[in-house]
This record gives structure tokens, sequence and C-alpha cells, in this order.
């Protein structure tokens, strides 16, 4: 199994859209590459943390591609704007893929370099992980336990990526 850090706003709808990949066997939502330990929701809304909302992705290379995962991620945040998705907006809302293992970084720096040139502007960090705390058991799976809960990732983008999840794709 392998792990990849990504931060794509609210961590709700974030660790929605990977439980949904084939290949994804487990995913946690906490807070990452901030320069506080083991902080709290409310801490980390206070902007003074440095932390991301952020999923843990754990999956298995044998039945999905890092490429997948990473195309999955750019289909469902707006790499365009600092601090912000949707209508959320502070630190904790930046944007960013973390990483722990440096055999990924071609990879990932693949796929960015791809998504980088769509955009005039781009926004979305691209980091080694330096830490990630898991955050508090209310929030894991909190769209499962609250269906009708708030999410910034729309139903045209969770439907986009249940299609996108029966595509076949092979890394490039």
């Amino acid at each position: 199994m392998k792990n990849i850090y990504l931060a794509g706003g609210c961590f709700w709808g974030t660790e929605k859209v990977f439980k949904m990949l084939d290949g994804v066997t487990d995913t946690t939502v906490g807070y990452a590459n901030g320069h506080t330990e083991d902080p709290t929701y409310q801490e980390v809304c206070t902007d003074k943390t440095g932390h991301r909302e952020t999923v843990k992705v754990t999956y298995d290379p044998e039945r999905i591609s890092l490429q997948k995962i990473l195309t999955a991620y750019f289909m469902v945040i707006d790499p365009t704007v600092r601090n912000r998705q949707g209508g959320d907006i502070g630190t904790q809302y930046q944007t960013g893929v973390y990483y722990d293992d440096p055999e990924d970084l071609p990879k990932i720096q693949k796929v960015f370099d791809a998504e980088r040139q769509k955009h005039e502007m781009f926004f979305v960090e691209l980091l080694p992980l330096s830490c990630f705390y898991t955050a508090e058991e209310y929030h894991q799976d909190y769209l499962e336990k609250n269906p009708t809960g708030y999410c910034h990732v729309t139903k045209a983008e969770f439907d986009r990526i249940r299609a996108f999840n029966k595509e076949k794709m092979t890394d490039q």
C-alpha cells in the first residue's frame, strides 16, 4: 500500500471523492504541513497553525495509479485560487499535494506540469509531507454520517468522478 496526502478545500467532500475510487483502500482526514503540534479543528480554523485540511489517501498501486488519483483530484479542485475552495476561505483550505515517498515526485510533477499549462494562475502546493495529524473522529467519514451535510464538491463533480472511476487509465 502507498499513501498520498491531498488538500482540496474542506476535507469532508475531498474524502468522499477518494472513497469513490476503486483501489483506494482507506482515507483519513486530518491536518498537514503546519507548524504546530497536534492541532484541533478550532486551532486550524484560526489561520495561525499553517495546517491544511488534508485527506490521507491509502491506495493499492496494483489497482489504481497515482496518476489516476491526481487526475481525479484536479477534477474537483479550483487550482486558480489561493486559500479557498468554493465558499470556504482560509489558509486551511489551501490546495496541495504532499508526498511521503520521494520516488513519487516525478509522477506527481508530470501531472502538475500538465495541469499548470491549463491555467494562467496556479496555486496548488507541491511539497514533501512534513507532518500529518488525524482530525477529530466526528470529521472522519463525515458525509457518510451526515449525507445532507455541507460539501463544496458539487453533485456534477461527484458524477464525473463516478464515471471516471470506470475508465481504464495507464500511467503515461
